[in-house]
């Protein structure tokens, strides 16, 4: 046999191999580690706080630390999602207007990490319950949802979820949907007790 002939058909092979491939590396993109959720279920809050609702069985509902003297402030926890929904409380006494500008400028802090802030109008007669929602969208957004209720005249009642990670609500996001659910839930079953003294 030729030696061209030979040293063609030793060669080809690893040719072929050489073009045949991707020249290029294309890593994976990075991915986030799997969460498993629990199923939803529910308990009752109530006690001789002015307010009751249900909330999940697997939080953890402890006296709010960093405002003690506030006895109606509590936060419900979320320990193996390093989350939790603090709820803060206030009797109105002509002065509702400045719980709902102070709110709102809770809300606004978060415009600039904010690529969409999605509000929602809660109007319920029946339970004498008012309020709007607040669904801040953005990867570092430090409180992704937040609430307020009142009956207008002498209750006021703020929610807003924090995390205890670095922000990055992508990784989170079915963790926030999740909670979210809750919320939604904790609102739906929301009532006003008897009416609170004014101090």
């Amino acid at each position: 046999m030729n030696k061209k002939i030979f040293g063609t058909f030793v060669l080809l092979p690893f040719l072929l191999l050489a073009f045949s491939c991707n020249s290029h590396y294309t890593p994976k993109p990075l991915g986030y580690f799997r969460i498993d959720l629990p199923q939803h279920k529910y308990q009752q809050f109530d006690s001789v706080f002015p307010y009751g609702f249900e909330y999940s069985t697997y939080a953890r509902i402890t006296d709010d630390r960093n405002s003690p003297k506030q006895k109606y402030w509590i936060d419900i926890r979320y320990p193996q999602f390093k989350a939790t929904l603090h709820l803060s409380y206030k009797v109105v006494n002509h002065n509702l207007r400045k719980y709902l500008e102070d709110s709102r400028q809770m809300v606004i802090k978060h415009i600039a990490k904010a690529n969409a802030i999605n509000d929602s109008l809660i109007i319920d007669p029946q339970r004498n319950l008012y309020g709007m929602t607040y669904d801040i969208e953005g990867s570092g957004v430090a409180s992704p949802y937040q609430f307020i209720l009142t009956d207008s005249s002498r209750n006021f009642l703020r929610g807003s979820l924090y995390f205890y990670v670095t922000p990055n609500n992508d990784s989170l996001e079915p963790v926030i949907q999740f909670i979210k659910g809750d919320i939604r839930h904790l609102i739906k079953t929301f009532y006003w007790k008897k009416p609170a003294k004014r101090k």
